[in-house]
């Protein structure tokens, strides 16, 4: 199964807001290099809802020629079930290993709802899935008991990526329900991780600019937990500060521009961009707090 550090991979633009590849390149280059146990394109910070499907289908194919064996999770989904199956068949035929799936959100689907939307995906679909459970974004909550209902009912349900906060509490519910039947990710840029790796979960889903601050907290919880928990204490601050609501995608992009991976930190709309001060903060940030990214270009 999938596990570790799995990071979300930033989408790179030119500064004319065109697609760039080569600048994807280097970033995927730099997370091999690093030892992801597996990437993760078209979430949130990969600004995935402002992708073409020809942008998404270039993007997919560039990282997929790079990465071999490593295992590639591809956000997929739709605001009916028919959608999200038409959209989960298409990363499948170009490659992805998984599938990640947000509930359906334009109209608000109740318990019933999410469950046949759900049963319509995996009686439809063979690739594995991932659900993200992410009401922050969707403004969908979905109840333990019905997570629950639906990976026992339907196999090809593997993993669900828990970001409702409180996300311990809800790792935990679903890890005494579950146990190792479904693999248990972390997100929200890994701002509780290790919480959650105490109350079980398999891997995590950051951002992609620090992946050797996540490894080094993995590796540790295996052999000093003690170590672990001052690690992710360091970096708490870094962690936090990139999962600010509208400018969290430019403060990654911000950090892969800096470090000469990314010829832009171009966003689109309605993503933000940094204004000085807050560039200004990050610069003071990552000057204090050292990353692989950054010690590259020393």
């Amino acid at each position: 199964m999938l596990k570790g550090n799995v990071p979300i991979l930033a989408t790179a633009f030119t500064e004319q807001g065109e697609l760039d590849l080569a600048s994807v390149e280097r970033l995927v280059h730099f997370l091999l290099q690093q030892g992801v146990d597996g990437l993760a394109l078209f979430g949130n910070a990969s600004e995935g809802y402002a992708l073409t499907q020809d942008e998404k289908q270039a993007l997919f194919y560039c990282v997929k020629k790079q990465v071999g064996d490593l295992p590639l999770v591809a956000a997929a989904g739709g605001a009916s079930s028919a959608v999200a199956i038409d959209e989960i068949n298409r990363v499948q035929r170009w490659g992805a290993d998984i599938a990640m799936v947000n509930p359906p959100a334009v109209v608000k689907p109740g318990p019933e709802e999410l469950y046949r939307f759900w049963r319509d995906i995996s009686q439809a679909c063979s690739i594995d899935i991932m659900i993200q459970d992410a009401p922050l974004m969707t403004g969908v909550t979905m109840p333990v008991t019905t997570l629950v209902r639906i990976c026992e009912d339907f196999p090809t349900i593997k993993y669900i990526k828990v970001e409702q906060p409180p996300t311990t509490l809800k790792i935990s519910a679903l890890k005494q329900a579950l146990g190792d039947r479904v693999g248990l990710f972390g997100g929200l840029n890994a701002g509780f991780l290790f919480e959650e790796l105490c109350r079980g979960i398999t891997g995590t889903m950051p951002a992609c600019e620090f992946p050797d601050v996540i490894n080094t907290i993995l590796h540790c919880w295996h052999q000093d937990r003690k170590a672990a928990q001052s690690h992710f204490y360091r970096y708490l601050p870094f962690l936090r500060y990139g999962v600010q609501p509208g400018i969290g995608v430019a403060i990654h992009k911000t950090v892969l521009h800096r470090a000469g991976i990314f010829s832009s930190d171009y966003v689109r709309e309605p993503a933000k961009s940094l204004d000085e001060i807050t560039r200004l903060e990050l610069k003071e940030l990552t000057d204090a707090l050292p990353l692989a990214v950054l010690e590259r270009q020393a």
